[in-house]
């Protein structure tokens, strides 16, 4: 992990310098319509940066969410971005730790992902096959959607991850 990475909550003015950030990580995708959603509403989401010598190297995001038929809090992790200049360096990492721990003491106990294995295995997340995702994924995608339980909690969950509306767009669940 580079010297000097401070992980904080963002702030709205951070949101120029983030909207810059994911089309470097992502040049494929475009993600900003849904960034730019979610950070609308800081009522639903957790949302950190990662920044060096005062500048964003990286930003995730953790939407609150539930299970139907659960009474456990949940969030769902994404999108996740480091600028490619400081990836594989453990911004990362190190961001994804710091908002589990944000979150759980927001009383979340399970987060879900849809994200690359190798990456999200290493931080504690396995496949999930218990709660299912808003849109039924491709199966290449099986592997790719993932759970951790939080905290000391291990109450079995299974049901439809309940997302608010900034997710429930197909696109963003298919390749």
């Amino acid at each position: 992990m580079p010297d000097g990475l401070e992980i904080r909550d963002s702030a709205e003015g951070d949101f120029d310098a983030i909207e810059m950030l994911y089309p470097e990580a992502f040049p494929e995708e475009n993600l900003l319509p849904l960034v730019r959603d979610l950070l609308k509403d800081p009522t639903i989401t957790a949302s950190l940066v990662g920044t060096i010598e005062s500048r964003i190297a990286a930003h995730a995001i953790f939407t609150y969410c539930g299970v139907a038929g659960s009474s456990v809090k949940s969030a769902l992790l994404g999108p996740l971005a480091v600028a490619p200049t400081w990836q594989r360096q453990g911004i990362g990492t190190a961001l994804v730790r710091a908002g589990l721990q944000r979150v759980l003491n927001a009383d979340v106990r399970l987060v879900c992902v849809l994200g690359d294995p190798a990456f999200y295995s290493r931080l504690g997340f396995a496949r999930e096959s218990s709660v299912e995702p808003p849109y039924r994924l491709p199966p290449e995608w099986d592997d790719a959607w993932q759970s951790q339980y939080l905290g000391d909690t291990r109450i079995p969950i299974a049901g439809k991850l309940s997302v608010p509306p900034q997710w429930l767009q197909p696109a963003l669940w298919a390749p």
